[in-house]
């Protein structure tokens, strides 16, 4: 991965100013975490004529649209996947919380996999708040950051 031929200060660089946008989001991800935030339309007998769609809390959707304009988002997040042997939410809890700075690419591909494959099946966002991978990803970026950030 090209990440690896990188200084820390060239990594800090690349990723601070995008940590910096995405960390607000850690206390409303603390306080959701193992809860929905999503509900299903229900108004006006919609369920009787037709197929119901989700309506996602607002911060949510605020956060979703932050982490699509980051350089986090990699729609080969496959490719990090395979390469990091990802294959279940425990493996990516556990991928989280053994990152290095050089690993900021595989932060960046759990958190791309649930914000691209959300835009196609509704669950997969809440998915990310209720088992906790949005927030634990955000935290550790963020123990990165602060962590190698020697200004």
């Amino acid at each position: 991965m090209e990440q690896d031929r990188l200084s820390r200060e060239e990594i800090v660089a690349m990723y601070k100013a995008d940590v910096e946008r995405l960390v607000p989001y850690i206390n409303w991800l603390q306080q959701k975490n193992g809860q929905k935030v999503s509900e299903s339309y229900q108004g006006q007998d919609i369920a009787k004529n037709s197929v119901t769609f989700p309506v996602y809390d607002s911060t949510l959707l605020q956060f979703v649209r932050e982490v699509q304009r980051t350089r986090f988002i990699n729609r080969n997040y496959v490719y990090v996947y395979s390469h990091y042997q990802i294959r279940s939410e425990k493996d990516e809890l556990r991928a989280v919380s053994r990152a290095t700075l050089q690993e900021m690419n595989m932060l960046g591909g759990i958190l791309s996999r649930y914000i691209i494959k959300g835009t196609t099946k509704g669950t997969v966002w809440q998915e990310g708040v209720q088992n906790g991978v949005f927030l634990a990803v955000l935290k550790k970026m963020k123990e990165l950051m602060d962590f190698w950030d020697k200004e």
